[in-house]
């Protein structure tokens, strides 16, 4: 696809999911990520190596089921969410061992089909929590959870518009060789930008910059690594996107695995950083 076509599906969805962070009450915010999820665990289910449908399925549900558990559980207080944002953050400093451990769970095998599912749950169910904490739990909570996902937007815009013009040195070439490290720095310049905006549009007062930075840049790194992780599940796969849903973009799950990472670490560094 053309960079054409990918900015103009880009300029489509943008306004959707912002006009759906700012104005649907957090339930309704909750079911539509649950089901965009659904679709990105459906797509990470098959380059797991789970090809029958009814297996896919079954999962799906096995996942659904647990967000209904978790939505429950809400009901009596925001401590569900808050212990699966803190595992998913805690997951996703393991999964920075795994990306260097390019082999690990390559074969297609039982075991590592199985270790791949368990590792979708756990990158997608403690983003969800995250959000839905994030937008219901907090002060100016629409306001965070947008400057949250526009973090992993900017970094993944400003990451490929720089490595386009500007990439020569690879970041990961085992595990996704389009993306370089010039296009990383761009990436988290577009991000540290837009914090300086945010700041004051959230409330905040200049002299919490610093940890509003600090916020950001550690998002937006972790943004990347919810990247890589996805494009290290395709290699295994040897597949070059995880569907063609989206034209310009691959799969959802392409445009899912950045926020997967960002959310729980978000929310998480968000609380320790006193912001």
């Amino acid at each position: 696809m053309s960079r054409r076509t990918r900015i103009v599906a880009a300029v489509i969805m943008a306004p959707v999911a912002i006009a759906a962070v700012l104005w649907l009450p957090t339930s309704w915010l909750a079911l539509l990520l649950a089901s965009l999820l659904m679709m990105g665990l459906w797509e990470w289910a098959e380059l797991a190596g789970l090809k029958d449908r009814t297996s896919r399925l079954a999962y799906l549900a096995g996942n659904a089921m647990l967000m209904a558990a978790v939505i429950w559980g809400a009901g009596h207080g925001l401590f569900t969410l808050k212990l699966l944002s803190v595992i998913g953050a805690a997951w996703w400093l393991f999964v920075l061992i795994w990306l260097a451990s390019y082999q690990f769970a390559s074969a297609d095998t039982p075991l590592n089909r199985a270790i791949k599912l368990l590792a979708g749950s756990l990158c997608a169910i403690p983003a969800w929590a995250a959000l839905c904490w994030l937008h219901a739990g907090t002060p100016h909570g629409a306001g965070w959870a947008l400057f949250a996902l526009a973090i992993a937007w900017a970094a993944d815009t400003g990451a490929y518009f720089v490595g386009v013009r500007f990439g020569h040195v690879k970041l990961a070439p085992r595990i996704s060789p389009g993306k370089t490290r010039e296009g990383l720095i761009g990436g988290l310049a577009c991000s540290l930008l837009l914090a300086l905006v945010a700041l004051p549009l959230l409330g905040l007062t200049w002299n919490l910059l610093p940890q509003m930075l600090v916020l950001t840049l550690v998002t937006a790194l972790m943004s990347v690594v919810g990247d890589l992780f996805e494009s290290l599940l395709k290699r295994h796969a040897d597949a070059k996107d995880s569907s063609n849903l989206i034209p310009g973009h691959g799969g959802l799950l392409d445009r899912l695995d950045s926020l997967l990472a960002a959310l729980p670490v978000f929310v998480v560094a968000k609380v320790w950083l006193g912001l």
